[in-house]
């Protein structure tokens, strides 16, 4: 997802130009040892502008990597690289049909609200086994503030088949975004809550701008969903980086990919 806002949201590509679903890269100033380079290579993610966060490591610019995670070590499984097919990640939610509870934090601009709406709107309208719900309090997923040089971020499902728990949103790097873009980042943080990966996650560069990463072979996050094109499609909700005043609803390959899985 290309994201022209600002210029501290995605190391090499949030700043008045690019911006990527990046987390919370907030926790100071201490160095990324190439050991955990390199049990991050081995999840299959790439190891380019890794960043320290406060709930482990931020990597392809939005996604969280916990302690636990990165000691799981290398699960064997080779994937296939394409160009910009969907890809999911290997644990989903459970229990479907299933209704996913949201909450957004009174810290957050109260605009942020109606653009919540939307995003989960745009999930409902798809007809899913997962159903989507707000709530003041005791969600399955909780926005909240987040502070540091990223948009948005969130983490995977968990082993145990539950939404990644958590949305953190920085609504200074955000800005005056329109709230179509607003809910289109909500909605894309939404979609790793629940298991999706990138739809570049092969080569940033196709939403980002800047060089080309592919990860190769991987692990824990980017298995193909049958059915999602071969070729670049440079309108889909899970793409890295998004413009500024962009607006991503879910396009046709989007919508297979999310009736595939739920």
């Amino acid at each position: 997802m290309r994201k022209i806002l600002l210029t501290s949201c995605f190391v090499a590509a949030f700043s008045f130009a690019f911006v990527a679903c990046k987390k919370d890269s907030a926790a100071g100033s201490k160095e990324v040892t190439a050991e955990v380079l390199n049990k991050i290579a081995d999840l299959g993610f790439s190891t380019s502008g890794v960043a320290i966060h406060e709930d482990g490591y931020l990597v392809e610019g939005d996604i969280i990597l916990t302690a636990a995670e990165m000691d799981r070590g290398r699960q064997k499984q080779i994937l296939r690289v394409g160009s910009e097919e969907q890809y999911r990640t290997t644990n989903l939610v459970k229990g479907v049909p299933r209704e996913i509870t949201v909450s957004i934090s009174s810290r957050l601009p109260s605009t942020y609200v109606a653009a919540l709406d939307e995003a989960l709107s745009r999930y409902n309208a798809q007809n899913l086994l997962l159903t989507f719900r707000r709530v003041s309090s005791g969600a399955d997923i909780s926005l909240v503030k987040g502070n540091g040089n990223f948009l948005a971020s969130a983490g995977f499902p968990t082993s145990t088949g539950d939404p990644y728990d958590q949305v953190k949103v920085n609504a200074n790097a955000i800005g005056s975004q329109p709230q179509a873009t607003v809910a289109s980042i909500m909605a894309h943080e939404i979609g790793h809550c629940i298991g999706f990966r990138h739809t570049d996650y092969m080569d940033r560069s196709f939403s980002c701008g800047g060089s080309t990463s592919n990860e190769g072979a991987s692990t824990v996050g980017a298995i193909l969903i049958p059915g999602t094109p071969s070729g670049p499609d440079p309108n889909s909700w899970m793409l890295s980086c998004i413009g500024s005043g962009q607006n991503r609803p879910f396009n046709s390959n989007d919508r297979t990919a999310l009736n595939y899985l739920y």
